[in-house]
């Protein structure tokens, strides 16, 4: 086991903090700001991965079943708990929204899909590309949302989500697959471009957010909803997920493969939102630092214990 976590620690971990790194650095160096990037990850990166990703996937029918359950009720599981915490502790709204964003939205994207595959490889990368695409929709529909949700109304708070062009990358790429049809190689070629430059920009922003992080004080109120939403995403989300799976029936390589995405830490995304629609940016941002941190050790664990399984 001790050799497995460390295989994953050296060949997974190491490459993955290269441009998570030259983000934090730019942030110390160059004093870089990270609303520009957010506005090329929202509008112009995130509708080019949502669409490469529908129009390229691989999948039998039950996979994809097997997989749209798990998402659907392992994400409704989790807003549950999110939701729960909010109340019971009694948070204010913009805490809420972000406890929520870091429940759900996991870092399986930049950070799950190497993982995945050196712990499953090609096989277990194609299967993790569907929660991928099912990630990259709930962040960008009901993700926009629950961040929105805490600072305008419900017709707000949709209108919101429709104002993003990722939404309609789904629309069109959906719609081509059942037509049968495709863009120009051309067009899509340079879209596929794009796409790929999500996951390294992604890592940067992280590597940004983390590094301004560590300047953040938080009150004793926001401290509250920190460590609720360390809690949820490292030690309940897991749990969640093998459940869901259980009961499920999902076998077979699916099984480690949506386990270790579900509990991937918070998403670069939630806090981009949290920043973009002010749900509380600071204890997301913190989250997203600590809970990434941490899954340095916890993930790697965890791919050894379900080897065992």
């Amino acid at each position: 086991m001790v050799q497995s976590v460390l295989f994953t620690l050296t060949q997974v971990i190491i490459p993955i903090s290269v441009p998570v790194a030259a983000g934090a650095l730019l942030v110390r160096f160059m004093r870089l700001e990270i609303k520009p990037l957010l506005t090329v990850v929202l509008y112009i990166l995130s509708p080019a991965m949502v669409f490469t990703n529908l129009t390229a996937v691989q999948i039998t029918f039950a996979e994809l079943a097997g997989v749209a359950a798990f998402f659907v009720i392992n994400a409704s599981l989790m807003w549950t708990v999110s939701f729960t915490a909010g109340k019971a502790f009694r948070l204010p709204d913009s805490e809420r929204a972000g406890l929520a964003l870091m429940s759900v939205l996991t870092n399986a994207v930049n950070y799950g899909l190497p993982l995945v595959q050196l712990a499953y490889g090609q096989a277990g990368m194609e299967k993790a590309s569907v929660f991928v695409v099912f990630m990259l929709i709930f962040t960008n529909t009901f993700g926009v949302y629950f961040a929105a949700r805490s600072n305008f109304s419900v017709r707000q708070a949709i209108m919101a989500v429709f104002k993003l062009p990722a939404i309609y990358a789904v629309v069109l790429a959906v719609t081509l697959r059942f037509a049968g049809l495709s863009l120009p190689s051309g067009i899509f070629k340079g879209v596929s471009m794009i796409s790929q430059a999500y996951s390294p920009v992604m890592l940067m922003v992280l590597g940004a957010q983390m590094a301004r992080v560590k300047t953040v004080a938080l009150d004793s109120g926001s401290d509250v909803a920190f460590w609720s939403g360390l809690t949820v995403r490292m030690i309940v989300s897991p749990l969640v997920a093998f459940a869901v799976l259980s009961v499920l029936g999902i076998k077979g390589l699916l099984f480690p493969t949506l386990l270790i995405l579900a509990s991937m830490p918070v998403a670069v995304n939630a806090g981009l939102l949290a920043e973009n629609f002010n749900a509380a940016p600071d204890v997301v941002s913190k989250c997203v630092l600590w809970t990434t941190l941490s899954s340095f050790i916890v993930l790697p664990v965890l791919i050894s214990l379900i080897s065992m399984i």
